[in-house]
């Protein structure tokens, strides 16, 4: 099991920057392809990006592309969600999952473990 804490939300003017962490603690993190997704008021929780075990592959939501970059260090069990030119559709709260399969999923069925989420506002 691994257990994922994030981090780094909070209150920005359109047009600003956040960087998100999710910290990973238990089994090794490398092990696992991790993902961001989000979840805003009365909708679906939705795919942002997503990272595979090595950083080498990295899928974007098109909504975010250009603008998120997802990165994780392995030496210190953490990942990163750098968002950049925020809009105000960006609010919602921010998840952090862990993936024990062997590809890299941008579909949340298929990832099994999830932190509690951190909250982003974005005002115009």
């Amino acid at each position: 099991q691994v257990q994922l804490v994030e981090s780094g939300g909070g209150l920005v003017q359109a047009g600003g920057s956040l960087r998100l962490s999710c910290a990973a603690s238990g089994r090794t993190f490398g092990v696992y392809a991790m993902g961001w997704f989000r979840q805003a008021p009365g909708k679906e929780r939705e795919f942002v990006a997503a990272i595979s075990r090595s950083g080498g592959s990295t899928p974007y939501a098109d909504s975010v592309k250009g603008r998120f970059t997802i990165s994780r260090d392995n030496a210190k069990n953490t990942m990163y969600l750098q968002m950049n030119n925020l809009k105000p559709e960006d609010t919602a709260v921010y998840y952090c999952a862990a993936s024990g399969g062997t590809t890299i999923a941008t579909s949340r069925r298929f990832y099994d473990y999830w932190g509690q989420g951190t909250q982003v506002t974005v005002s115009s």
